[in-house]
């Protein structure tokens, strides 16, 4: 039985029904019908009729007079048009809710779902459907039914704070006393009350011990382990189906695109097709996701040419992961193309942001902003996420004033409060720029308590302009808020970069690093549909004795066109500088660059993705490698992108 924590959220239905009962009176005084009342018959078909409150007010006086209010079928009409209509007033179903002397189980049923079906915090929604069914169970003339359990458990899931799952566990001891436990929709609704809660190991009981499980409950159970992060018993159990549906599918692959498992996901989905399930919008969005992190570019293409071959309707979900793909993938002119080219849908904030995060990765810092007010003129209110990508492309372009500017007009002038992420990317802005005094001065006097993420960026800074002394401080700073925290790599990577190998193992000491190195680089490349991945100095691929010999092929090369290695990159204490270019060579981006100029022929875009920010001899060797071989390079790193054509790149070396 829900208990007293409901009970006292019921304490209003006294004032309210005197308040009703004056309302009414009130009502018929000013509202004495002219011609003679309707017959019975009519007076339900003028429901049908009803169109506004008002109306059903009118209505509503009228059941009244004629004394159809009392009658069980009426009330039940009225109610329902109430409560669940497109222009439902729920404190006004609630008033009538209180004045029927002797509700049924359709009544009561009407007001729980109604309550549950609702969002406005206004309403207390949906916790007062167990108010409501707290009061229902207490009325020996009504009993619950398996929709009376359906919709309660629906509200439970929607109640948070630990009352959803305190109250599911009782109306869960209420279905098994009225033998309604193994009911297939009761079991159903009580698997994704307990997922929803994060009792995961409890929806698997429900699921276990109940019979009559079908389609929709395997699906639930699937989700249930995928919403908790539990991506192995989710694969199990998907493996145990004897039945899939595209909802099965599309479960999965979301899962391992959410954990960073896209080629999971991207396996997953080609298996889907292989057997002939068709996909809805929902895998597709997933499988565009997996290939805009993978910078599968050819998957992506056939994906697009997938929902245009099967007419598939298109909406701003799919439309923005589109752009997202082809952002992500370096393709950022055909981005921009699929985004202009759909006028029609655009009426939602979701390809707009894609299309300024798209712009903004690149580099495209003007265009960013452009589209953000041309999303303005067409009066598409921006959000957070748009104001994220947004500073980040005034940040990669070094727009200082345009990037404070918009910074202070989120509150003013567009009602968005700034978060962490938004002082993140403002401190990330002032510090590129060299303006490191006034991003420090800039955290200091934030509102919200600064974490180890944006100190990090300040670090980061700082180490980009060699200021020692400032990284020294808030090295302090991030140890104090997290002694395990990954940031003091990069404070002991400064030490290293400048020759300062003793502070170096200092930093690495205190942080009881010793011989933990940080995150490995890792490079990725796409070719004919496979991904190939590099880490620095790896010897695992079948080809690399070939990529090790282009290597050896490209240093005399480029050193004869000017290269020279950037040795202080190297970040271990090497004194011989030799071995120090030799430790260069072996990056990851650049065994990539190798196996894609053997791999594809002359003239080819090579791909790359890397998981860290591009090194400063990276960069400067990548661009010699576009002059020297003549190949357009895209390297996407942890920071943005960088499109190295004829010895030059796109970043203009501010990244």
């Amino acid at each position: 039985m829900v208990g007293c924590k409901l009970a006292q959220q019921s304490s209003h239905s006294k004032s309210n029904s005197l308040k009703m009962k004056r309302y009414y009176c009130t009502f018929l005084t000013a509202s004495k019908p002219k011609t003679p009342p309707k017959s019975n018959s009519n007076l339900l078909a003028v429901l049908d009729s009803c169109n506004s409150i008002v109306q059903i007010k009118q209505a509503h006086v009228q059941f009244i007079t004629t004394g159809l209010i009392s009658r069980p079928i009426p009330a039940t009409k009225l109610l329902k048009l109430i409560s669940l209509s497109s222009f439902a007033s729920l404190p006004y179903a609630h008033q009538l809710f209180d004045q029927i002397p002797s509700p049924d189980l359709f009544i009561y049923n009407t007001m729980i779902k109604a309550y549950s079906l609702a969002t406005s915090i206004r309403y207390s929604s949906p916790r007062n459907s167990l108010v409501i069914f707290r009061q229902m169970i207490r009325n020996a003339d009504v009993s619950p039914n398996q929709y009376t359990l359906v919709f309660v458990l629906k509200a439970c899931c929607c109640c948070g704070d630990g009352l959803g799952v305190w109250a599911g566990k009782q109306v869960h001891v209420c279905a098994v006393k009225l033998g309604l436990e193994c009911n297939v929709f009761v079991g159903n609704v009580l698997i994704k009350m307990y997922g929803d809660c994060g009792v995961i190991d409890d929806a698997r009981k429900v699921f276990e011990g109940n019979s009559e499980r079908d389609l929709y409950s395997w699906n639930t159970m699937l989700s249930g382990y995928v919403d908790n992060g539990d991506l192995d018993r989710a694969k199990r159990l998907f493996d145990e189906m004897e039945e899939r549906n595209v909802v099965s599918w599309s479960i999965v692959v979301a899962g391992f695109v959410q954990v960073g498992g896209f080629l999971e996901a991207l396996e997953l989905f080609n298996k889907m097709l292989h057997i002939g399930a068709l996909p809805n919008e929902f895998t597709l969005v997933s499988a565009l996701t997996a290939c805009a992190n993978l910078l599968a570019l050819d998957q992506g293409r056939w994906i697009h040419a997938y929902i245009e071959r099967c007419r598939m309707k298109m909406n701003e979900r799919l439309l923005a992961s589109l752009i997202d793909m082809y952002a992500k993938c370096g393709e950022i002119e055909f981005a921009s193309k699929v985004f202009y080219d759909a006028d029609n849908l655009k009426q939602e904030i979701w390809p707009w942001n894609a299309m300024i995060s798209g712009f903004a990765m690149h580099g495209h810092s003007k265009e960013a902003i452009d589209v953000f007010e041309q999303m303005k003129l067409v009066n598409i209110v921006p959000n957070g996420i748009t104001f994220v990508s947004l500073l980040s492309a005034c940040s990669h372009g070094k727009l200082v004033v345009e990037g404070r500017k918009y910074f202070e007009s989120m509150p003013s002038s567009y009602g968005v409060e700034p978060e962490i992420e938004h002082y993140g990317c403002l401190v990330d802005l002032l510090g590129r720029a060299g303006l490191l005094k006034e991003a420090e001065e800039m955290i200091l006097t934030m509102p919200l308590s600064p974490d180890t993420i944006i100190w990090g960026a300040l670090l980061a800074a700082c180490r980009i302009h060699r200021d020692n002394e400032m990284g020294d401080r808030v090295g302090k700073v991030i140890r104090e808020l997290d002694p395990d925290h990954s940031c003091h790599i990069l404070l002991a990577n400064m030490y290293s970069s400048s020759g300062r190998w003793n502070e170096a193992k200092i930093v690495r000491e205190r942080a009881g690093i010793v011989g933990m190195k940080k995150i490995p680089g890792c490079s990725s490349i796409e070719l004919h549909g496979m991904i190939h991945q590099f880490l620095v100095g790896d010897r695992s691929h079948p080809q690399t004795k070939h990529i090790y010999m282009l290597l050896d092929e490209m240093a005399a090369k480029l050193k004869s066109a000017g290269y020279v290695p950037e040795t202080e990159e190297v970040l271990l204490d090497i004194d011989d500088e030799e071995d120090k270019e030799t430790a260069l060579s072996r990056h990851s981006e650049k065994l990539a660059i190798a196996f894609g100029l053997i791999n594809t022929q002359p003239g080819t875009t090579i791909r790359i993705m890397k998981n860290l920010r591009v090194c400063g001899d990276c960069h400067q060797v990548t661009k010699h490698i576009s002059k020297v071989y003549d190949r357009e390079i895209i390297v996407r790193d942890r920071v943005r992108f960088h499109h190295f054509k004829d010895g030059q790149c796109s970043c203009k070396d501010y990244w």
